[in-house]
């Protein structure tokens, strides 16, 4: 009975644990951007505040074979695209926007296209200062441009959940 008792604790433990470290981001204005028939790639954008030192280091979503966090800026008089592969760095309370021709969500491979007024599943993954993971799921709304400011301000359907193993 106290070994059963035991494996519950930590269980509860282990999925509020985690469910607190994802709250450890606040997501914003979030969106992607809509597609046209036969295209095959878009962008997700949103601001992301962390309370603590976190890195955005993974991005997923059903709708795209492959998901990547990016980066454009200039270099030599020429636009370069790349992904990050050690992520995108959280500084504690700074808000960091991802946005058109600077750091992003690169979704490609798309299986589907994006519709205006739909909305699609996209997870972000986490790594704290400690590095705990954790994930944060949302529903993005697809658009043709970035949504006003007070229109993002109440995002609703943002879930969260322990990162998986």
């Amino acid at each position: 009975m106290k070994r059963k008792i035991t494996v519950a604790i930590m269980l509860a433990t282990a999925f509020f644990t985690g469910h607190a470290l994802a709250q450890n981001v606040e997501v914003k204005d979030a969106w992607a951007r809509a597609t046209v028939q036969g295209q095959k790639a878009s962008g997700a954008f949103m601001t992301l505040t962390a309370k603590t030192d976190t890195t955005l280091v993974g991005v997923a979503s059903s709708v795209a074979g492959v998901a990547e966090v990016h980066e454009m800026k200039m270099d030599g008089g020429v636009m370069q695209m790349r992904a990050l592969p050690k992520g995108l760095e959280l500084p504690a309370g700074k808000a960091v926007p991802l946005k058109p021709g600077s750091f992003h969500l690169m979704l490609m491979d798309l299986k589907v296209p994006l519709q205006k007024d739909t909305t699609i599943p996209v997870t972000l993954r986490f790594k704290d200062a400690k590095g705990v993971e954790s994930t944060l799921e949302l529903k993005v709304p697809v658009a043709t441009g970035a949504p006003s400011s007070d229109a993002g301000a109440h995002q609703h359907g943002m879930h969260d959940a322990p990162a998986k193993p």
